[in-house]
């Protein structure tokens, strides 16, 4: 398959926009994939209330077939058409938060098929902010199933090329609009449940979803490896976000991870693996490897979430073979970027 790369404005503005956006449009409506950007990372769109599309996806991206798709929406009153029931704490959280970067989980509509939905009664839903998404869902039927457009375990994709490093061949379109904003994946929340639960941290944190709601939980795998039950959305059980090599997360003092990461790095290095460290800027000059890489400053925290996947790629396109990585606080959005991290790693954490 060829797999066409179009270029179109963040905003829309430029000449022959609409017309790409349209044509993009139409390869969804008629069952075919195309991969897009969003304010989180790039989403790989397929109708999603057409099962064989959702198939499609779960083939292209190499997913299990029992890993839930998010539907992304463009108006807010389309997710009465796919959601059984909206109780009235999701309309608070949906009125609160969308557009934009949150995930809400509720009983899905008997229209919805379990292709998408993984098999389980309950859906997905998201209304993305980004411009190019919101048209690009206009024009493809106006319910768009989108997963990351990455191939499955690897770091999701930031920037288009990071998706034709693994989409090229496999799907019809790839709309390059840029690097996203944020860099990480929707938060997503349980609402089927009392309390409402976070199954998976993002931009959207938990102190500000309880603002809106009061009480909110979170899911007790988040920050830990369990996968004894089938996911309820998509990252809960699976490897995601990896590198090709191998990745260990040092937890401690800044001055012991830096001794702990450096001796490793140079025995591996004697072993003949070619190492990398990631570093926050205010450790970086400390540390010494193949491959030294800046996530950004622990004072922002949003860099260091915008970053993180495309860096994990900068080690695979250096062929780095030995990761190590500072921590970061499970705060906040800190909590979101420990998360990927975690996962990134196979839960491999050294407290030093």
């Amino acid at each position: 398959m060829k797999t066409d790369i179009i270029k179109v404005s963040e905003n829309c503005v430029s000449s022959g926009d609409e017309e790409r956006l349209m044509r993009a449009g139409e390869i969804l409506r008629k069952g075919g994939l195309v991969a897009f950007p969003t304010e989180t990372v790039y989403g790989l769109g397929g109708d999603a209330l057409n099962p064989e599309a959702s198939v499609k996806i779960y083939t292209a991206k190499g997913r299990p077939s029992d890993n839930p798709l998010i539907i992304h929406i463009n108006k807010f009153a389309d997710i009465y058409q796919i959601v059984k029931e909206m109780p009235e704490a999701a309309v608070k959280v949906g009125k609160a938060f969308w557009p934009g970067p949150l995930t809400m989980i509720l009983p899905k509509a008997e229209k919805v098929p379990y292709e998408t939905t993984g098999g389980l009664n309950t859906v997905a839903v998201r209304f993305p902010s980004h411009p190019i998404a919101r048209k690009l869902i206009e024009y493809g039927g106006g319910f768009v199933a989108a997963p990351s457009a990455n191939a499955s375990g690897k770091p999701s994709p930031t920037r288009a090329k990071h998706v034709v490093e693994d989409m090229d061949g496999r799907i019809e379109m790839i709309v390059d609009g840029g690097e996203v904003g944020i860099g990480l994946e929707s938060t997503i929340i349980d609402m089927t449940v009392e309390p409402p639960r976070i199954l998976r941290p993002g931009y959207i944190t938990q102190e500000m979803l309880k603002q809106v709601l009061g009480e909110v939980g979170e899911d007790v795998t988040m920050m830990r490896n369990d996968s004894g039950e089938a996911p309820r959305a998509p990252g809960m059980k699976y490897r995601h976000y990896a590198p090709s090599g191998s990745l260990v997360i040092v937890e401690g003092e800044p001055q012991q991870v830096a001794d702990y990461i450096n001796a490793r790095a140079a025995q591996d290095s004697k072993a003949g693996e070619r190492t990398g460290i990631l570093g926050t800027r205010e450790q970086l000059e400390q540390y010494h490897a193949d491959v030294i890489k800046c996530i950004g400053s622990r004072e922002e925290e949003e860099a260091v979430a915008r970053n993180l996947f495309a860096v994990l790629r900068e080690f695979d396109e250096e062929k780095v073979t030995k990761i190590y990585s500072e921590s970061f606080p499970a705060q906040g959005l800190g909590q979101a970027v420990m998360n990927r991290l975690l996962k990134a790693a196979g839960y491999c954490v050294v407290k030093v």
